[in-house]
């Protein structure tokens, strides 16, 4: 059974860090891009971050960059992403997808598969 579950949410005050996880079972993790997602109410699905296969590229939105890391252990099949700074801005639904490719795509309809996603909630 396919299947990427995020854990990690939780929670925090504004200015504290998260760590969240992406945990992948029933493919071959390591050839696939994988890409973390947010969607807060009432707003548009935002792609945050991707990571290749090769781990030689990783791409950030602009309202991350600089406060969120992605990473991956392709022997652990598991994809982390470390939040920083956190701020209200930032509470939303997580999501990570995976994307049978060596490239990352920015549509969240690219990726063959897709976590049920993981709240963060971010209090000022």
């Amino acid at each position: 059974q396919v299947q990427l579950v995020e854990s990690g949410g939780g929670s925090v005050q504004s200015g504290d860090s998260l760590r969240l996880s992406c945990s992948a079972s029933g493919f071959t993790f390591e050839n696939y891009a994988i890409r973390w997602f947010r969607q807060a109410p009432g707003k548009e699905r935002e792609g945050l971050v991707c990571i290749t296969t090769s781990k030689k590229q990783i791409v950030y939105a602009a309202s991350v960059k600089g406060r969120f890391t992605l990473s991956r252990d392709n022997a652990k099949n598991m994809a982390s992403l470390q939040m920083s700074s956190l701020n209200s801005d930032d509470t939303a639904k997580y999501s990570c997808a995976g994307r049978h490719s060596i490239v990352c795509k920015s549509n969240w309809d690219a990726y063959h598969f897709r976590g049920q996603g993981t709240q963060v909630t971010v209090s000022s």
